[in-house]
């Protein structure tokens, strides 16, 4: 109890939002658990394998003989669904250990999570089926019969090859390896190990990518590698799409609610968003053994990247940029017609992606990361940065980066000048004023025959006989001209 306890906590908090490096892990806030003795529900709460075309594509391909990198937080390969799954790994972060199989970073249990997914292979004891003399062929497959065992996770792709490509991100990391420096090498070791399929689950707050990465997922796709990522998940505050997502020719998967519409938390949106696919109350494994429902584009792109590898499996000489267009051409089109930045070309549909007449396509419906550079990168600039707070996607500080300049109050002298001005204008005017008032008072005197005051041979005396002419309208004829003054609006309104 206290172990799942512990696994209930880091749920709480699920969701990253990371300000010292670059990328955070794309899952939503909600995280809870499922006790190992369970594992037959879990199965069955696989939704999508039946709800978007994936138990009928089993009868096309089960990703046999099909390469499937996963950059994440490691695999844990003694998990009862993911045992015999992985087949080579490395660690690029300096914190983890050689195969790739140690769980590291902020959130060490994601990488297990999208591996379940992706390529979970179930376990239990299944029974033999007895022969049947009057079936021409074996049955279809289901969601019950797939995988080793009858119990626990089935992943889109469960005869898939998965290399585990560990990384820290989320935190700072103790080895001192940033996220500039593993991500290009991640990518690199993939497809140097045969990856035919790269899913990257992590996702940033900014839609740019540092130059360092260019030159990596510029040989993948030379290398005639599909890789898929994450869009990123608005509940994380990221509204729009954030790098590597924004890459061109990456496969950005969105991400659905129960009732394929965007979801609200677990999505972010954008132009480069190429599909989208289930993305709440998801199954998964977790290391030790256990199971977690979780939310996220984070297990949207597994998904979709299983489907890759089932269409790699089936068509081994298809080249990356047709298997791209199979998924997104046969994706049934919602919201926007055409593409959108919600939906991108629309809802995955795993059967129509093996089985649908697609035309060839002449070039990666997604773009070219070989032509952006070489628009963009003319002379080796830097990467663009985003003004601050634009689309209200936060700039990210790298190592390399100095900090997005902040807001700032008005300056002192900026708030002062203007009260100064308004002050010595209000002194001016009440001095103006008061000499009307004065000036007036001095006619009304003459006009009654007073001295004016302090003339010689009055004595300075202002104040009129009781009762006499000088103490009638004139006198508070004045008054009333001083009360109006006085009475008029504060001096600076």
């Amino acid at each position: 109890m206290r172990a799942q306890d512990a696994h209930r906590a880091r749920g709480r908090g699920w969701c990253v939002r990371v300000l010292s490096t670059a990328l955070v892990l794309t899952i939503a806030a909600s995280l809870s658990l499922a006790a190992p003795a369970q594992a037959d529900s879990i199965r069955s709460g696989e939704y999508w394998l039946d709800g978007y075309g994936v138990t009928k594509a089993w009868k096309e391909s089960r990703g046999a003989g099909v390469k499937v990198a996963i950059i994440d937080s490691g695999i844990d390969t003694a998990h009862p669904d993911l045992k015999g799954s992985v087949v080579e790994g490395t660690d690029v972060s300096g914190a983890g250990n050689a195969g790739g199989t140690k769980s590291i970073g902020a959130k060490p249990e994601h990488g297990t999570l999208v591996a379940s997914l992706l390529a979970g292979r179930g376990h239990g004891t299944r029974p033999k089926p007895s022969p049947s003399p009057s079936a021409s062929k074996p049955a279809a497959p289901t969601v019950q019969n797939m995988g080793a065992g009858p119990d626990g996770m089935v992943g889109v792709a469960p005869e898939a090859q998965l290399l585990s490509v560990s990384t820290w991100l989320g935190s700072p990391n103790p080895a001192g390896k940033s996220d500039e420096d593993q991500i290009p090498e991640a990518v690199r070791w993939a497809v140097d190990h045969g990856a035919k399929v790269i899913n990257i689950s992590l996702g940033s707050s900014s839609p740019d990518w540092p130059q360092s990465w260019d030159a990596a997922f510029l040989y993948a796709e030379q290398k005639d590698v599909v890789v898929v990522a994450a869009a990123g998940n608005r509940g994380s505050g990221n509204l729009q799409v954030g790098a590597p997502a924004t890459i061109p020719g990456v496969v950005t998967v969105a991400g659905l609610d129960r009732k394929n519409i965007a979801s609200q938390d677990s999505s972010s949106q954008g132009i480069s968003i190429a599909v989208a696919a289930p993305a709440e109350e998801l199954e998964g494994a977790l290391p030790g053994g256990g199971y977690a429902t979780w939310s996220g584009t984070s297990g949207a792109a597994p998904i979709v990247a299983g489907v890759a590898a089932l269409i790699r499996s089936k068509y081994p000489d298809m080249s990356a940029k047709q298997v791209i267009n199979r998924i997104v051409t046969t994706a049934k089109d919602v919201g926007e017609p055409g593409r959108d930045p919600l939906y991108g070309f629309g809802v995955l549909d795993a059967e129509k992606a093996l089985t649908a007449e697609v035309p060839e396509a002449q070039s990666n419906p997604l773009g070219s990361i070989s032509e952006w550079i070489r628009v963009h990168r003319r002379g080796g600039e830097p990467t663009r940065k985003p003004p601050a707070g634009a689309g209200n996607l936060m700039p990210q500080p790298t190592a390399s980066d100095a900090a997005p300049p902040v807001a700032q109050s008005a300056d002192g002298l900026d708030s002062a000048l203007p009260a100064t001005l308004v002050l010595g204008f209000s002194v001016v005017l009440l001095a103006m004023l008061v000499a009307a008032v004065l000036h007036v008072r001095a006619v009304g005197r003459r006009e009654n025959g007073e001295a004016a005051p302090g003339a010689p041979g009055e004595g300075g005396d202002t104040t009129a006989a009781p009762g006499g002419e000088a103490g009638g309208a004139p006198a508070a004829t004045h008054e009333d001209v001083s009360e109006k003054t006085s009475g008029g609006p504060p001096a600076g309104s």
